[in-house]
C-alpha cells in the first residue's frame, strides 16, 4: 500500500511567522517533479508541535488539494491525547488523505497495554490505513515488537515508521507482522539496510533536499539494482548525517534556505543553527553538488 520515498515535508512560514501556503505548494511540486512517491505533512519535520489545530488541518487540506491524487498522502495525526489523535485522524480521512501517521504518545509514557489501547481505539473508530511511528528518542516511549505484532492484526493498522535506531527492530517487524505490513525507515541513514530486510520505503527528511536521489534509491533497490542503490546510499550518507547535526527540522530548513527554496523561518522554541554547524552543513552540500 505504501512504498517508496515519502517526504516528511517541512512547513513553510512567512517572515511574520504565519503559514506560507504558496511556498508549501511549490515544495510539493518540487517533490512530485523529482519522483517522490508520497507526501507526509504535519510530522515532526513539519513542526507539528507548534501548529495550532486550525493550522494543522489547513496544512493537510492544502496538501491533499495540491497533490490532487498524483501521489499518496500520509497525514501526521498523532498526539499524546487519544481523543486529539482521533480527531486528527478523522480529519485526515474526511479531507481525502490516503493514510494517517500516528506517533506513540509522548510525555505521559503509557504502558504497552496503554499503547495498544491507544492505537486500537483510533483504528476501530476511523476506517483509514494507519502507520504507527515509533521514535523513543523523541517520545520517551518505546513500542515493543510484541505489542506491534498484536496491533498489526487490525486491518486498519498497515505499517510502521521505524526510528528506534535499532536495526534488529526492522527484522523483527517483518518477522512478526508479515510481508504485507509496510515497514518504512524513519532514518535516512538506515533506509538501505531496512530495505534489505524487507522494508518497503522511507519517510524521509533527506528527500526535502534531494528528492530524486531518495526516490531513485528506492526504485533501484526495488528493481534489483542493489549496486546502484548502495551507490546512492553512500553518496548521500554524509548529508543524511548532517541533517541531524542539530535538532530536526533546523538543519533541513537551513539547507533549503541555502538552496534558495525557503526563507529558513522556524517557530520557537526552535532557533537558527550555530555558525559552526551551518558551515559544516554548507560544506557537505557543496561537496555533493546540492548547492
Amino acid at each position: 500500500m505504501f512504498e517508496g520515498s515519502f517526504v516528511a515535508i517541512v512547513t513553510p512560514f512567512k517572515d511574520d511567522g504565519s503559514l506560507d501556503e504558496g511556498k508549501l505548494q511549490e515544495l510539493i511540486e518540487f517533490q512530485i517533479e523529482n519522483g517522490t512517491h508520497g507526501i507526509v505533512p504535519c510530522g515532526t519535520t513539519g513542526e507539528s508541535p507548534t501548529l495550532s489545530h486550525s493550522e494543522h488541518d489547513r496544512v493537510v487540506e492544502l496538501t491533499v488539494k495540491a497533490v490532487n491524487g498524483r501521489v499518496k498522502i500520509i497525514a501526521g495525526a498523532g498526539s499524546n491525547s487519544t481523543a486529539e489523535a482521533l480527531r486528527l485522524t478523522k480529519h485526515a480521512k474526511d479531507v481525502g488523505a490516503d493514510g494517517a501517521l500516528i506517533i506513540t504518545p509522548y510525555y505521559n509514557k503509557p504502558t504497552q497495554n496503554g499503547l495498544k489501547a491507544h492505537f486500537m481505539e483510533i483504528a476501530d473508530a476511523v476506517d483509514i490505513p494507519i502507520v504507527i511511528y515509533n521514535v523513543p528518542g523523541r517520545t520517551g516511549t518505546d513500542l515493543l515488537p510484541e505489542t506491534l505484532a498484536d496491533l498489526s492484526v487490525h486491518p486498519n493498522i498497515v505499517g510502521l515508521k521505524e526510528a528506534t535506531g535499532q536495526l534488529s527492530r526492522a527484522s523483527q517487524a517483518v518477522q512478526l507482522c508479515g510481508e504485507d505490513f509496510a515497514l518504512l525507515s524513519g532514518d535516512d541513514i538506515n533506509t538501505l539496510p531496512i530495505l534489505s530486510v524487507g522494508g518497503c520505503g522511507v519517510i524521509s527528511v533527506l528527500a526535502n533536499v534531494m528528492p530524486k536521489e531518495v526516490s531513485d534509491l528506492c526504485n533501484t533497490f526495488k528493481s534489483g539494482d542493489i549496486q546502484n542503490a548502495q551507490k546512492i546510499h553512500l553518496e548521500t550518507l554524509q548529508l543524511s548525517i548532517d541533517l541531524f547535526i542539530d535538532t530536526n527540522p533546523i538543519p533541513v530548513k537551513t539547507a533549503l534556505q541555502m538552496m534558495g527554496r525557503l526563507n529558513g523561518r522556524m517557530r520557537l522554541p526552535l532557533v537558527p543553527m550555530s555558525e559552526e554547524n551551518a558551515e559544516i552543513l554548507n560544506r557537505t552540500m557543496c561537496n555533493i553538488g546540492v548547492i
